[in-house]
């Protein structure tokens, strides 16, 4: 990306987002662990998305998204695919708003997140899930077929600006409370990272708000595609990743994710599924908070020393986006136990 060229979204759209959102998403709270400062010679900030409406920050960016639709647009519907978050966020947002929406699930998504999502289009006329195989079919393929075969329009899950500014609200709230909590602003945000829409949201959020604020993402140790993506400067596209991280099994960031990604954040780190397990732990055991494995990854990064090679958090005040909590409860009580 040529370093003079406007970034695909701006603090303003943020702000607008924020207001659409006002009094439609929670503002989900931001705790602290003295067991985590003690442990990390850091104040940490955690921003509990996993409160958020449907479980996760993906509901910022799809309500931001549908709630921009024509008149026109909103009659044909929305059509959406995602492993699950994603796919929760724009079946509640179009109960919400009343429109049609088709959205497109792998098979091997947690079998929790496809009823949850069914649950959120009952009762909606002209919504259904479609199941795919991640491994043999592409998803966009099928979201690109459906939305012209139907007239909906395609609402991806982060490579667009209006879910990018959604998600960025997030870190904006955080920010906001870091000064209410603390009296002073971040050092540090630390942000999960599949396709790099929080990331990328966030990125242009602290730029604003806090410009001294140095930007860090975290992504499955199995699929760093932005990792590999910044150091060969274009996208790289990977095989889908085996990780317990479901919500990042991406395969490479989106064209618009990832010339934010280039020009505001400071470093990608990476952590394993059992740092992602441990953190899990963590998070039950200390704040009484349950998290699903992706909603761990930038934590685990931060708990775990895996940011070592790219900043000294010590001393620091840092923000850590906890980014959804949808997890098939069995399935957790299995991680957990085996931890």
């Amino acid at each position: 990306m040529n370093a003079s060229a406007p970034l695909p979204i701006t603090a303003a759209d943020i702000d607008a987002a924020a207001e659409r959102l006002k009094g439609i998403a929670h503002r989900t709270p931001t705790l602290t662990s003295r067991t985590a400062d003690a442990a990390t010679g850091a104040k940490l900030f955690f921003k509990c998305e996993n409160l958020q409406r449907m479980g996760a920050f993906k509901f910022r960016g799809a309500y931001n998204s549908l709630a921009q639709f024509t008149p026109e647009q909103r009659r044909a519907g929305v059509v959406a695919f995602s492993s699950g978050n994603h796919a929760q966020a724009v079946a509640l947002s179009a109960q919400l708003l009343r429109m049609p929406a088709v959205i497109i699930m792998p098979t091997d998504a947690p079998a929790a997140k496809i009823e949850a999502t069914r649950a959120y289009l009952a009762g909606t006329a002209g919504a259904e899930v479609v199941l795919y195989d991640r491994y043999k079919e592409d998803r966009e393929a099928i979201g690109n077929k459906l939305a012209d075969d139907r007239g909906m329009t395609l609402i991806p899950p982060y490579n667009h600006p209006h879910v990018m500014a959604g998600q960025g609200t997030a870190a904006r709230e955080l920010l906001e409370q870091v000064r209410e909590l603390d009296g002073g602003s971040l050092d540090t945000l630390v942000v999960c990272l599949g396709g790099g829409g929080l990331l990328s949201g966030s990125a242009v959020a602290a730029r604003a708000v806090a410009p001294n604020c140095r930007v860090y993402g975290v992504e499955p140790e199995a699929g760093n595609d932005v990792q590999q993506s910044l150091a060969r400067g274009e996208i790289v596209k990977i095989p889908v990743p085996q990780t317990l991280a479901d919500g990042a099994q991406t395969q490479a960031p989106g064209a618009l994710t990832f010339a934010v990604i280039r020009a505001l954040v400071a470093g990608v780190a990476t952590v394993s599924d059992a740092q992602l397990v441990r953190t899990m732990r963590f998070f039950a055991e200390r704040m009484k908070l349950v998290v699903e494995p992706t909603g761990c990854l930038a934590a685990a990064a931060v708990l775990e020393g895996a940011l070592a090679g790219l900043t000294d958090v010590r001393g620091q005040r840092v923000g850590i986006i906890v980014s959804g909590g949808n997890i098939d409860v069995r399935r957790y009580a299995e991680l957990l136990a085996g931890a």
